[in-house]
């Protein structure tokens, strides 16, 4: 939704994603937009280096312009995170970290990954697409077969 309003969020991380109520089927809802951004339609730009280290995207850490889809590649360590209870990189070294991230360096071990369907990590494989021009968008994201 935010992205049809272009604005870029910038960090996002389960802390701040809300539930509305304690009801199944609640929305969720998008917390703490101090690193947000307004954008031009597809604008890539140089905005900064900001988000926290594991959900950042390997354009921003290679300090490349960039837009709409660092949120996208930030939901895709969600989804991974969501499905297996642990993230696609992951290193106390920062570096390292970065490192991992920036090369796509991610998998889907046995036995956490065994259960999940072709379908959920094929949408994590768009979402997490190294580069941004062939990264899946919101929209496309919306429509996918697993979702």
């Amino acid at each position: 939704h935010i992205h049809q309003h272009d604005i870029v969020h910038r960090d996002l991380k389960p802390e701040n994603l809300l539930l509305a109520s304690k009801m199944k089927g609640a929305a969720v809802k998008l917390a703490d937009f101090g690193l947000a951004i307004e954008v031009q339609g597809d604008q890539q730009a140089w905005f900064g280096f900001a988000g926290t280290p594991g959900y950042l995207s390997p354009e921003v850490l290679r300090k490349d312009p960039y837009g709409k889809p660092v949120d996208i590649w930030a939901c895709g360590v969600i989804l991974y995170i969501l499905l297996v209870g642990y993230p696609p990189f992951w290193d106390e070294d920062q570096h390292r970290l970065y490192q991992q991230i920036k090369a796509g360096a991610y998998d889907f071990p046995s036995p956490e990954w065994d259960t999940v369907t072709p379908e959920a990590k094929n949408l994590i494989n768009q979402m997490l697409t190294i580069n941004p021009a062939k990264r899946i968008t919101a929209e496309q994201a919306l429509k996918h077969p697993w979702v």
